[in-house]
């Protein structure tokens, strides 16, 4: 069986890239650009935990991209006859990069903006005891030099709620 904390992050991957729902999200979402965000295929949409000064050496994880991970499990017991009841923490890192600090500045909203999207309709049931409550939390950081010419990031984080037998 595959490890709940692999799992639940191959099946936020699974929502990102199905029929390159990122991609497409992304697409419409910068159609009111004058400068339209360039596409994350389902290619730049890694199962990964790397920092970023390790992930810029990595040729296969060019930009835009984002990483998908892990990062806590918590078995609460709600559900005290079962083996698992608790939360599995996941996180979806993205990255922009472009010559011109405004672009990266702008870009990172635009995917943010289309991952929330797809967390959003897909509330609910993921299968195998995994349920998305809804919730989410962004936090952006400041660009910096390095990529293409300046790189932005966000880390957006949420829980999901696990019951298992």
């Amino acid at each position: 069986m595959t490890p709940l904390s692999l799992l639940a992050a191959q099946k936020l991957l699974a929502k990102l890239t199905l029929a390159n729902a990122l991609g497409q999200q992304i697409a419409t979402l910068s159609a009111v650009l004058t400068s339209p965000a360039p596409a994350i295929t389902a290619e730049q949409v890694f199962l990964s935990s790397s920092p970023p000064e390790m992930a810029d050496r990595n040729l296969q994880m060019s930009y835009p991209r984002v990483c998908v991970y892990s990062n806590s499990i918590k078995n609460t017991q709600i559900e005290k006859f079962r083996s698992f009841s608790g939360q599995v923490g996941l996180v979806a890192e993205i990255w922009a990069s472009a010559d011109l600090i405004n672009q990266a500045d702008e870009w990172i909203h635009f995917y943010v903006e289309s991952v929330a999207d797809i967390l959003q309709s897909n509330i609910g049931d993921w299968g195998d005891g995994i349920f998305y409550s809804g919730e989410y939390e962004v936090q952006f950081q400041p660009p910096k030099a390095g990529g293409l010419g300046f790189v932005e990031s966000a880390k957006l984080t949420f829980s999901l709620n696990v019951s298992l037998s």
